[in-house]
């Protein structure tokens, strides 16, 4: 049986009493039906991962004891995305499945063909639900750590984000000459431990954005022929690069407790 595990925002130390969160109850009373002594595990976001037990549970307060830290995940490459807003609803999974891909940060940003718009009230409440959706993905894949998702901003903005990162790349369904394999196989790129990647909107870049991104550093690079939906090419990208850098077909290997 799968030991269930809980996200728990805050220090931990082995030996330590825990109170979990409120919003969390619920799902340990009702859904996983806890009770005392049983055992879970809890991560803090931060790449930190305890096995506990539960010592007290008292209305709608419930404590764990700290009895095990789990050896730290070791993380070759560190992954940014920023992904241009997409239509209605499709944000929610590509912030799931990036999760579930190992990205590290989000950045949702708005470019001249985006179709959704979003007004400063709503950009907050926004981000607030996509960080909640990221946290209950990296719970469910296993990831002791959760993406950052960053605030709403503006093309040239997000660019200027991606000015001292690793390996800094575009998509752009016009590009001819590079494809991603031929980025990823550079010595540049083999020996990189971060990407900055910017996927567009349903209706793609205009050149002048891809302009902007080329003055800024980026590399314009083609995915392949294919037409992709927004989420689908998110996936390609993300599993590809996973991949070249062996983390996924890699070694099974687990990293060493720091």
């Amino acid at each position: 049986m799968t030991i269930p595990r809980i996200f728990l925002p805050c220090p931990m130390n082995v030996g330590d009493f825990c109170a979990l969160r409120e919003e969390d109850q619920t799902y340990i009373k009702s859904v996983l039906r806890l009770k005392k002594n049983d055992h879970l595990v809890v991560f803090d976001g931060q790449g930190h991962e305890y096995q506990a037990m539960i010592s007290r549970m008292q209305g709608s307060r419930t404590v764990v004891e700290i009895l095990k830290k789990h050896p730290l995940q070791d993380k070759p490459v560190r992954i940014t995305l920023s992904q241009a807003l997409p239509k209605a609803g499709k944000m929610d999974f590509i912030i799931q499945k990036a999760t579930e891909l190992g990205v590290d940060r989000v950045i949702p940003f708005q470019s001249a063909r985006c179709v959704s718009r979003l007004t400063d009230d709503k950009k907050g409440q926004k981000v607030s639900r996509w960080q909640k959706i990221a946290v209950e993905a990296s719970r469910q894949c296993g990831r002791a750590d959760v993406p950052v998702i960053s605030p709403c901003v503006d093309f040239q903005e997000m660019i200027g984000d991606g000015e001292r990162k690793g390996v800094k790349i575009i998509f752009w369904e016009e590009e001819t000459q590079t494809g991603l394999s031929d980025v990823l196989r550079h010595q540049h790129s083999e020996l990189a431990e971060e990407f900055f990647i910017v996927v567009g909107p349903e209706g793609g870049f205009l050149k002048e954005e891809v302009d902007r991104a080329r003055e800024a550093g980026f590399q314009s690079v083609s995915i392949g022929r294919q037409i992709l939906r927004v989420e689908t090419a998110v996936l390609a990208i993300l599993s590809i690069i996973q991949y070249e850098k062996g983390i996924l077909g890699g070694s099974l290997c687990s990293g060493s407790e720091r």
